[in-house]
């Protein structure tokens, strides 16, 4: 096997004319040797990889801090509308050489890095991810797996740091992030910063164990703490009600650390911020307390507050009402808003700064995006701060804050959504639980239905049946002024189902925004050997404006065009091939077939019916093993929670089957499974550039949207899928003849759950998959455990809510033409290039661009920001400085 390109000698053979930057090398150099020495306190003797790391990240961080500091001193100039995205999750993974690319530093960065002997891909690979979501938001959960994790509550409740368990959802606010500095938005995102990240996945003899995910441990280079800007927030206590208004008192307090990281636009100046907030208990210890040992104890209690950051509550997709989680939601949310109301205050008139009072004001300065309904606290507490803290009447207050808000849905199944116990509220939160109420009254005085009580029930944002619950999203779409899913099946559902009685009340707040993914990080960087073959055909404005991939029809017939983009394909296969080699001890053919499914583990992503057709192939070529197969190399990969044993079950399975085929000599190089342990950022940016085939094989009308099928496109691969999701527009996008679709559509669910859905039909009429089914329930695959999977069988045959079965013989179909084309190389990279041409519509720029004019009311801008920084002080600042020095040293 050849040896593939590294990054370093793909990177030299970039185009010089944008895609990398140039810089000075020699100061990039000096600047390195400066921080190993200045800031790490190290010297090349006795320095250790990750010390050349934190050495190049603080290089790079230099040519950020000028930036950073600019954009702010901009916004504050010219006062633009802000946006605030709140999400209790931001999977942002590694920032190094994202940064590198979005200031165009990369090419030098190798070359100062090469001159000094080091490498850069073993640098890059020192820096942790960070991992603080998951991947995918919450979706329907199945009735086996509600309870969350016992050991890992326990952990937190008493304060175990070692825990390994956790499980959190993560959307895609990173590449949103990203976007919002690229188009030149006034934008900040807001969440927690988590001790622990999403755990580390080890597979120990077939299982998933957890390991904690300890990502700060040696130190973050990006984040600053602000302690400045350290903000209350209140917990429990009582309400009093006086003449001149509430009070709420007798709380307890936690304080909220903001620590931000620059967000840099794609070589524009721009450098947004992301601030996530850290919990501290206050200092308030009575030392007289210390001769009685209260004071220890009070130290030791510190700890219990500062809980509320730990770690993200393991949520396994059904919603489990605890008070940890309210806490971190509304520990996000109040800190939030108090910084968002200090912005808003401070305003500037000419060159002197003023305090704005008038809240009415506020929508034309401030949006709020809600992405979930974990910031839904967003909406009482902005109104418990407008009528309790500014006095202004109910009525104005709430125009405000319905004018200022948006919610993003991001589940279509009413069991995912958040619902919290009113007794839960009540002592936790008591004056937001009145709020609410006095909400829901007014909410359903105005409703269009006065005389339907079926109808107001519904929509009401109090449940009453069995124990009273407060329904967030109802919360959230009564509360806000726009209301979009992911993706236009999504949303389409949402206006029909779930939230349906809202919609025909108000149907000019719903909206539909499809996901994207940032080009840079998700093209530029992961992939540069495919991102120069575009660049050498359209220029390089491609990055900036991704319809411009439409132009890549021009070249279908184009031989060159299409040999470069097989080529590009191959090399990132035979890396990656060489990755699974040192770290799986895997030795795959890197010219079969890499057909690859990665995402979180469950059963409504349908691992399971991959696996049917990993056995029913590897049956076909027992039986025939003469006959001239199509070489796959299927791997799967991603995380279930702790909690969910019927997810953790599946992994169990795929391993089982891969230990199997792996192992049988007949089969040989034809067919391999390998599970890709702990999948995260860093391995989907070496996976996805090397898939042919992507798997999207969710049930249809499960699936929000998806972001993952959007990046395997953009690289190259095929899709076989569903029409679920995002999959139906990437289909109309590049031609449902390059795409393998297969299965029922929404419809056909709908229709077959009325009919009713029958596992054992399909069992008893087909006979391949009878046999796969045998085989698991008969320990095959288990044969020292053959009652191993058992569970699994049981599900599949009698409780499966996801209908497997159904789509079996239409996936078994779909993947023969697959084979089929991949035997012809020259018509397989056609349909590659027309997927890549019609990826313009998923980039996170457009999606960005949609919300900012749609929802948010600003304006994207393509300026390029003045690098410098101001360094001049305001006038009416340096008198009382300067009399203050002078003051100081006459003491």
């Amino acid at each position: 096997m050849s040896k593939p390109l590294s990054d370093h000698d793909r990177k030299k053979q970039i185009s010089v004319r944008g895609l990398a930057g140039v810089e000075n090398v020699t100061e990039l150099k000096q600047s390195f040797n400066r921080h190993l020495h200045f800031t790490l306190v190290k010297d090349r003797n006795v320095a250790t990889k990750r010390d050349y790391y934190f050495a190049l990240a603080n290089t790079v961080r230099e040519h950020l801090i000028g930036r950073w500091i600019r954009t702010q001193q901009y916004y504050y100039e010219k006062d633009p509308k802000r946006v605030y995205y709140i999400s209790l999750e931001f999977y942002m993974g590694r920032t190094l050489q994202n940064t590198m690319v979005n200031l165009a530093l990369e090419n030098a960065c190798d070359e100062a890095m090469y001159q000094l002997g080091l490498d850069m891909e073993e640098l890059e690979d020192m820096e942790e991810d960070a991992g603080l979501g998951n991947g995918g938001l919450g979706r329907l959960a199945g009735k086996n797996h509600r309870t969350i994790h016992k050991s890992y509550i326990q952990s937190v409740e008493t304060n175990d740091r070692n825990s390994p368990f956790l499980f959190v959802f993560s959307p895609f606010p990173a590449c949103f992030l990203d976007s919002m500095a690229s188009l030149g938005l006034a934008a900040y995102g807001y969440g927690i910063r988590y001790e622990f990240g999403i755990f580390n996945q080890k597979i120990v003899n077939g299982w998933q164990v957890e390991e904690a995910d300890d990502w700060l441990r040696f130190g973050n280079p990006w984040e600053k703490a602000r302690p400045e800007y350290m903000r209350p927030v209140h917990f429990y206590g009582r309400t009093e009600h006086h003449p001149d208004g509430v009070k709420w008192v007798d709380t307890q307090v936690v304080l909220a650390l903001p620590y931000d990281t620059p967000v840099p636009g794609y070589r524009n100046n721009v450098v947004n911020t992301m601030r996530l907030w850290s919990a501290k208990a206050p200092c308030e210890f009575n030392l007289k307390d210390f001769n009685v040992g209260g004071y220890i104890q009070a130290v030791l209690d510190r700890n219990l507050a500062e809980n509320i950051s730990r770690v993200l509550y393991p949520n396994d997709n059904f919603f489990e009402g605890k008070e940890l989680r309210l806490k971190q939601e509304y520990f996000v949310v109040s800190a939030t808003l108090q910084d968002i109301i200090r912005r808003f205050k401070v305003s500037k008139f000419g060159s002197r700064e003023i305090a704005r009072t008038d809240f009415s004001k506020l929508p034309d300065k401030v949006a709020i995006q809600l992405n979930d309904t974990h910031p839904a606290m967003a909406i009482p507490e902005l109104m418990r701060v407008l009528v309790d803290e500014e006095k202004l009447s109910w009525e104005k207050a709430w125009d405000v804050c319905v004018r200022t808000c948006a919610y993003t849905n991001h589940t279509v199944l009413p069991e995912a959504l958040e619902r919290w116990p009113v007794d839960l509220f009540a002592h936790l939160l008591p004056r937001h639980l009145e709020i609410v109420y006095e909400i829901n009254r007014r909410h359903l005085e105005v409703s269009d239905f006065p005389g339907d009580s079926d109808r107001l029930r519904r929509m009401s944002l109090i449940e009453e049946s069995g124990q009273k619950r407060i329904n967030m999203a109802h919360l959230c779409i009564v509360g806000s002024h726009a209301v979009n899913g992911v993706a236009q099946i999504h949303s389409d559902i949402l206006k029909a189902t779930i939230f349906k009685d809202f919609y025909e009340m108000e149907p000019h707040k719903f909206q539909n925004k499809t996901n994207g993914i940032t080009p840079r990080r998700w093209l530029v960087m992961c992939n540069p050997g495919l991102a120069e073959v575009i660049a050498e055909r359209i220029g390089e404005d491609f990055i900036r404006d991704l319809d411009q991939l439409q132009t890549l029809r021009n070249y279908l017939n184009d031989e060159g065009f299409i040999r470069d983009i097989a080529k590009v394909k191959q090399e990132n296969k035979l890396k990656f091939a060489v990755h699974l080699e040192e770290h799986y001890k895997v030795k795959i053919n890197p010219n079969s077939m890499f057909d690859i499914q990665v995402k979180r583990i469950h059963e409504y992503k349908r691992q399971l019916l991959n696996c049917l057709h990993i056995i029913t192939y590897y049956n076909r070529i027992k039986k025939e093993p003469n006959k001239h197969w199509t070489p796959r190399t299927v791997m799967i990969g991603g995380k279930a929670a702790p909690g969910y044993h019927t997810a953790k079950m599946i992994i169990r399975l795929i391993t089982a089957i891969g230990e199997v085929i792996n192992n049988d000599p007949v089969v040989g190089d034809r067919l391999k499974v390998i599970f890709l342990e702990n999948y995260r950022v860093t391995l989907a940016e070496r996976a996805i550039p090397a898939a042919d085939l992507s798997e999207q094989i969710s049930t249809a009308g499960t699936e929000a949207s998806g972001t993952g099928n959007m990046k395997f496109m953009l690289n190259g691969a095929l899709t076989i899928g569903t029409m679920d999701g995002a999959n139906v527009e990437m289909a109309e996008e590049a031609g449902e003849d390059n795409f393998f679709i297969f299965g029922m559509r929404v419809d056909d669910v709908d229709a077959l759950e009325k009919k009713g859905y029958h596992a054992q039909e399909y069992y008893n009429r087909l006979p391949e998959l009878k046999q796969a089914i045998d085989q698991i329930a008969g320990g095959f695959f288990s044969p020292k455990q053959p009652e191993l999977f058992k569970e699994i069988v049981n599900m599949l045959m009698h409780h499966d809510r996801f209908k497997v079965f159904a789509d079996y013989e239409d996936y078994i179909k779909c993947q023969e033409k697959v084979n089929e084309l991949y035997k012809n190389p020259k018509e397989w990279t056609k349909m590659v290039i027309n997927n890549i041409a019609g990826c313009g519509k998923f980039s996170s720029d457009r999606t960005i661009t949609q919300y900012a004019r749609e929802i948010w009311g600003v304006e994207p801008t393509l300026e390029k920001l003045p690098a410098h920084v101001s360094n001049s002080w305001p006038r009416d600042k340096v008198r009382p400085f300067v009399a203050s020095n002078l003051a100081l040293r006459k003491k």
